[in-house]
């Protein structure tokens, strides 16, 4: 238990007082209910703040955090239906969406994956929250009652958007390829479909074209040389791979110049281009792959968004960076990049073997006896 954690727990503690408030009959009790509401409705904003600034996000609160929102506005909602300050079916909207965004939180649970809050989701709360204060306020100050009309109509719109955007960015937790595994043949461990079916027409074209690939990842962790060492065979063609998660290890095991870290940052078009040219030098490969990006739950402080992904892909025919937004949950993320720099280096390995298939027995000769990487063979043929 921390300070954020507690400041959720509150809200919750503060149900039933605030209910109590909106149903008995003195002097300012819808007033003392809106203070109330509003003050308890800011601590939404502050635990979060406080657990950025102190480093103290946990999955806990992450789990926490929207189910005392859920909570807290409900059960102040069912009551002013009962009084007759909203209409019931925006309850029933409300709950239908929250119902259903709470059963994707189960099933990410089950999958061992914690769904955070959104940025659409947390203005959804704030609107609603928002709508919640002036239909109390409206009793005693008719005059707020077209404004709460109006809040209440914005608060919908964003619930139902909300709830659309929770569904399409977690879509893969309730697919039918999310939980799917395949058992692949000849002793591969079972891994996630489209990721095995990447690595294994990477693997097919690599071995035809007697190449060789080499990776060096951030952001994904090793997530991509584990799906390329899935396959069985693969070390006919997988030299070796680097986590250089530090700019420390950027620098001195794959050579990322100080200078071009400072100016672009670790999640840059150069420096993913510097970590593939790193990893493609270091392991003597025909292809190499620099992988960096931010796979969140939170920004890494530069402005940058979560999401943000360069993929670069070296060869003899030169190195090329590629930018991608993902929107998902860090796990979704790291398996998007992951996927994304298979596909990637199999498109690489397709036109080096389109250029060199003639030549492939040979290379692939001169490599088992120590014989220069394919890029010089390349300039000499």
């Amino acid at each position: 238990m921390n300070i954020p954690n507690a400041l959720t727990l509150s809200r919750l503690v503060a149900i039933p007082p605030l209910m109590v408030l909106l149903m008995v009959r003195f002097p300012g009790h819808d007033q003392l209910a809106a203070a109330i509401f509003i003050v308890f409705s800011l601590s939404d904003s502050l635990d979060g703040e406080i657990a950025r600034r102190r480093g103290t996000v946990s999955d806990f609160g992450k789990f926490l955090d929207p189910l005392a929102d859920k909570l807290f506005v409900l059960s102040v909602l069912i009551v002013l239906v009962q009084e007759g300050l909203v209409a019931a079916w925006v309850v029933v909207v409300i709950f239908s969406r929250e119902l259903i965004i709470t059963i994707l939180r189960s099933v990410a649970a089950a999958q061992g994956r914690v769904i955070p809050a959104a940025p659409l989701g947390k203005t959804k709360t704030v609107m609603q929250m928002s709508a919640v204060t002036l239909l109390i306020l409206q009793r005693p100050y008719p005059i707020a009652v077209p404004f709460a009309d109006l809040v209440v109509g914005l608060a919908i719109v964003f619930t139902i958007w909300s709830g659309f955007d929770y569904l399409w960015r977690f879509r893969y937790l309730i697919s039918s390829r999310s939980p799917s595994r395949v058992a692949p043949s000849g002793g591969a461990p079972a891994t996630d479909e489209a990721g095995y079916g990447l690595s294994r027409e990477l693997g097919d074209l690599l071995r035809k074209g007697g190449l060789t690939v080499s990776v060096a990842e951030s952001c994904t962790g090793g997530l991509v040389g584990k799906l390329i060492t899935d396959q069985p065979g693969s070390s006919a063609y997988f030299l070796g791979g680097v986590i250089a998660y530090s700019d420390e290890v950027k620098r001195e095991l794959l050579g990322v110049a100080a200078a071009v870290l400072k100016r672009a940052g670790a999640v840059s078009s150069e420096v993913a281009q510097a970590m593939a040219d790193g990893a493609r030098s270091r392991f003597a490969t025909d292809l190499a792959a620099g992988v960096t990006g931010i796979a969140g739950p939170d920004s890494d402080g530069s402005g940058k968004p979560v999401g943000l992904t360069y993929v670069a892909v070296a060869s003899a025919r030169g190195t090329a960076s590629h930018e991608f937004r993902f929107r998902g949950d860090r796990s979704s993320n790291r398996r998007q990049a992951a996927e994304e720099t298979l596909r990637l280096l199999a498109e690489e390995a397709r036109l080096l073997g389109a250029i060199t298939s003639p030549l492939a027995g040979e290379v692939g000769a001169k490599r088992r006896v120590g014989g220069p990487p394919y890029a010089k063979d390349a300039e000499t043929a």
